[in-house]
């Protein structure tokens, strides 16, 4: 039996009209599937029973099951969620002053590699379905509601596990159910996809006008972001950066630059004017990450004056940088600590 959750709209549509039913009846059911989340055909209150006995013959509803939550003392919540095939990954609800952010998966592991991310190391799995991927949004917003949480869920970052623009087409589809008005209805505003940068599905990301645009740079250096991030030797510095400038924004609008410091490796003065040389040009602000180590990890974090230093380089040079507080570190829930253990 298949996975209505897996099926195209289309060919949804198609079996409505072999079964002699009107077109409207697929967007009743993608409104029940992907507005409220229902796990059953019987739930569809406003479609006949006898077409949700219908439905429930020809498919089935599985969404992923939530595994494991764990919390942090600051209140962030980590989800571990199995999927259909028994694979697993991590989702974050992260608590901010008077909403969440969630932060959720694209891939079942990374095949980036990247050495300072507890993600990299291990391995890549496989691509998430679309279904896989909102659902994470849906599970987050049902745990909120039944647990009587007091914020509501307004934020949704692509900087779980994975690459985003690996998955673009996957991507594509979970970014247009989460914009949809009748569905999850999250404005273009509150969803943010962070990319390595990606060249070939970078520019379709930025036209599609699905989202805001993070870019995990973490390196001034050409030399340096190949030897820290080995995956990036793909899609050169040089051509990123000419990608960025004419990555297409709107009047106010800018791209989030990332930058995770490591102790000794890339939070140098010279890191910091290198960085201002090459964003010349490009509408961006920064967002410093202060390194979350994970066990096994070879690097450290700076140190609080050295931190300070690089951000007051930017700022001297006009640069708008923050430094992003991490949350969920004392449950390996913060930026590059994500690896999807049952333990």
């Amino acid at each position: 039996m298949r996975n209505i959750l897996e099926v195209e709209k289309e060919d949804l549509l198609a079996w409505f009209l072999t079964q002699g039913e009107q077109k409207f009846r697929v967007e009743q059911v993608w409104q029940w599937l992907w507005g409220k989340g229902v796990e059953n055909f019987y739930e569809m209150t406003n479609i006949s029973k006898l077409l949700r006995e219908r439905l429930n013959e020809t498919f089935s509803i599985s969404w992923p099951k939530l595994n494991k939550v764990s919390v942090s003392r600051d209140g962030t919540h980590k989800f571990l969620i199995k999927l259909e095939d028994n694979e697993l990954i991590e989702t974050v609800l992260i608590p901010e002053k008077d909403h969440y952010t969630l932060c959720i998966s694209s891939q079942v592991g990374c095949p980036l590699g990247c050495t300072f991310c507890h993600t990299g190391q291990m391995g890549f799995k496989r691509n998430l379905k679309a279904y896989e991927i909102v659902a994470q949004v849906i599970l987050a917003k049902k745990f909120i509601q039944e647990h009587g949480l007091a914020r509501l869920l307004r934020n949704i970052v692509y900087m779980g596990m994975g690459e985003p623009l690996l998955n673009w087409q996957e991507v594509k589809k979970s970014l247009v159910i989460l914009n949809h008005e009748k569905y999850l209805n999250f404005s273009k505003r509150r969803i943010t996809l962070s990319t390595i940068g990606v060249l070939d599905t970078l520019r379709l990301f930025g036209d599609s006008k699905l989202g805001r645009l993070a870019v995990s740079l973490h390196a001034s250096f050409s030399t340096l972001r190949t030897k820290i991030m080995p995956a990036t030797s793909k899609w050169p510095l040089e051509e990123l950066l000419l990608a960025l400038e004419q990555y297409p924004l709107e009047p106010r609008e800018r791209i989030t630059i990332e930058y995770i410091l490591l102790n000794g490796v890339n939070d140098s003065k010279e890191d910091a004017l290198e960085l201002v040389r090459i964003l010349k040009g490009i509408r961006c602000k920064i967002n410093l990450i202060k390194y979350n180590p994970w066990p096994g990890s070879a690097y450290k974090s700076p140190s609080e004056e050295r931190i300070l230093a690089f951000e007051k380089v930017l700022w001297d040079h006009n640069l708008t940088a923050i430094l992003r507080k991490s949350k969920g570190e004392d449950i390996l829930a913060a930026c590059g600590q994500l690896r999807a253990s049952v333990n």
